[in-house]
């Protein structure tokens, strides 16, 4: 390495990270609090000032370049990975207004399903560029986002939106719509949402040449004229900004509605507003309300309030159906985030409302996971024991704390019981001269309170098979109504990361530890922050492989410390 390279690399890992992050959250938090008070003269000029800020675009690349999953996926100028030295080069080439290049579009398969989605891959320059303008963004918009949109924003989860239907319906059966926006990502009208996010010029022009720069497919390129193109940093904010106003929409409706004459009695404004419930995930949303009537008006109402952002509903996704009752000869009940959500009729020793709400994984997506699983252990036949258990140990662990917050004992218990069966036919089949008794206790040891346990002797400790029904159920708390990450109470928003049911157990107890924070640069962690654990002491170097010798880092941290104590880490 030259003494140039050299001294470029120590300038980067020698940046005061810490400094940057505060100085650049404290504007965020200032555009927040403007754009809540509906000051806009104010939230722009700070717009301005963070975009023009070097300490925004060292964070914007570093975000793109150390933090992101797709680090190392080139666009089509095939650049990747980019050195510290090409980094800080970066940094100081960014502004608005540079040339924009068209994104490379990449076919990936849609889980358990035949059908594939187009993924557009921006270059290096313009991931960066779109991380810088989406931190000046998001926090305006964050402001103003409705309280019950959950889907690509900061601190919300599926499990919120799970958790509001329930909340919706827990005291009162109810009509539903149930509704998916057909290709959202694709088909969102550029005019519509250029009006709608209603920015100053020269951010304007920079996100439309995003929107019209085409694609790349198989060296042809074919051009933009509508949507957003899935994998661009900016895109999931740019399609919540589409979506936004439906939810207000529909409580205008509400709003409108005689209740005298609906209900036969008064109700106050306020009853009017919240009886009505839309509840959204992305381009996936529900309309909850007791009278079918008043759910069917919704749906023509939505569907016209699409149609002006060049949308419209999936006819095969879309049905009307109660959450108690079969109507129309449709089951009770529906599917939504993979999770199945009804209602059971009971006596009044179980419930006071004779009715009782049940929230459960949904038969697709167990079906999906089975079939994961299953055609795992086919490929795996004569692969070692250990190579099996630790390919299935994270997708079993991660998809039973997906749904360790609703009634899912038993779904874990029947789909360990098939799993069982797959794995035994997978240990007989490797030795089929043996007998049955001889391969149980080949494969199945006794391991603490369990009798049998599908394992195998490593040392003094044993790989072991992870099984979905040790996940204990905890029910999810939802996030506070209209709360934001940029609201400042940073205690509050890692306190919920540590309790997040899909946070690995690890990570969790780490973040208690931590109280929170990283290890590193002592800031609090973030939603958007990638965690990584690291060996305090590294296992080079003699450390062990347990809790104490564990700290949280956030993903830079941990490249800077691993760069600094000796530890073999590609940075």
């Amino acid at each position: 390495m030259s003494k140039t390279s050299l001294k470029t690399t120590v300038e980067w890992h020698k940046i005061n990270w810490r400094k940057l992050e505060r100085r650049v959250y404290k504007l965020q938090k200032r555009i927040y609090q403007a754009s809540k008070r509906g000051d806009v003269k104010t939230f722009r000029r700070l717009q301005k000032l963070l975009m023009k800020s070097w300490y925004a675009k060292a964070l914007a690349v570093r975000r793109v370049t150390q933090d992101n999953q797709g680090k190392k996926t080139a666009g089509v100028d095939g650049v990747k990975s980019l050195t510290p030295k090409q980094r800080l080069e970066l940094t100081d080439k960014m502004q608005l207004g540079t040339k924009v290049k068209p994104t490379r579009r990449v076919w990936i398969p849609k889980p358990g399903k035949d059908e594939k989605r187009p993924l557009g891959i921006p270059t290096m320059n313009d991931r960066a560029l779109q991380a810088l303008v989406k931190m000046a963004l998001e926090p305006e918009w964050e402001a103003r986002f409705e309280p019950n949109s959950y889907g690509f924003r900061p601190g919300r989860s599926c499990h919120d939106a799970v958790e509001a239907v329930f909340g919706s319906i827990k005291q009162k059966p109810k009509f539903v719509l149930d509704a998916d926006i057909a290709k959202c990502f694709d088909r969102i009208n550029h005019k519509a949402l250029l009006r709608k996010l209603n920015t100053f010029p020269s951010l304007r022009r920079q996100i439309r040449a995003w929107l019209k720069t085409g694609v790349i497919d198989s060296e042809q390129l074919f051009p933009t004229t509508e949507g957003t193109p899935q994998g661009g940093v900016i895109s999931p904010l740019l399609a919540n900004i589409a979506l936004h106003g439906m939810e207000e929409r529909i409580k205008q409706f509400a709003e409108t509605l005689d209740m005298k004459n609906t209900y036969g009695r008064q109700q106050s404004k306020r009853d009017k507003r919240y009886s009505l419930s839309l509840i959204r995930y992305a381009d996936d949303f529900v309309i909850l309300h007791e009278d079918i009537t008043v759910v069917q008006r919704c749906r023509e109402i939505i569907s016209e309030w699409l149609h002006d952002m060049g949308l419209e509903l999936k006819p095969s996704k879309t049905r009307l159906t109660h959450t108690l009752n079969k109507y129309l000869g449709e089951e009770p009940g529906f599917d939504f985030l993979g999770f199945n959500i009804r209602q059971f009729a009971v006596g009044k020793t179980h419930s006071k409302l004779g009715f009782k709400t049940i929230i459960t994984p949904s038969k697709e997506k167990q079906k999906v996971h089975y079939d994961q699983i299953a055609s795992i252990i086919e490929s795996h036949k004569s692969a070692p024991q250990e190579a099996l258990i630790n390919k299935l140990n994270p997708i079993i662990r991660g998809w039973a704390n997906y749904y360790a917050t609703v009634v899912s004992k038993d779904t874990y218990s029947e789909i360990d019981n098939l799993m069982y069966l797959k794995l035994r036919a997978w240990a007989n089949r490797r030795h089929s001269k043996k007998s049955a008794e001889w391969v149980l206790k080949k494969y199945w040891l006794p391991i603490g309170s369990f009798s049998w346990v599908f394992a195998t002797k490593k040392g003094e400790e044993y790989c072991r098979l992870f099984r979905h029904d040790t996940t204990p159920i905890i029910r999810h708390v939802k996030v506070q109504g209209e709360a934001s990450p940029y609201d400042g109470n940073l205690v509050y928003w890692s306190t919920r990361m540590g309790n997040s049911p899909e946070m690995p157990t690890r990570i969790t107890k780490l973040l208690k530890k931590q109280k929170g924070k990283c290890a590193h640069c002592e800031l609090y962690f973030r939603e958007s922050d990638v965690l990584e654990i690291d060996h305090i002491i590294p296992k080079s170097q003699g450390g062990k492989d347990d809790y104490n010798n564990h700290q949280l880092l956030h993903r830079h941290c941990h490249d800077t410390k691993t760069a600094n104590d000796g530890s073999l880490r590609c940075v």
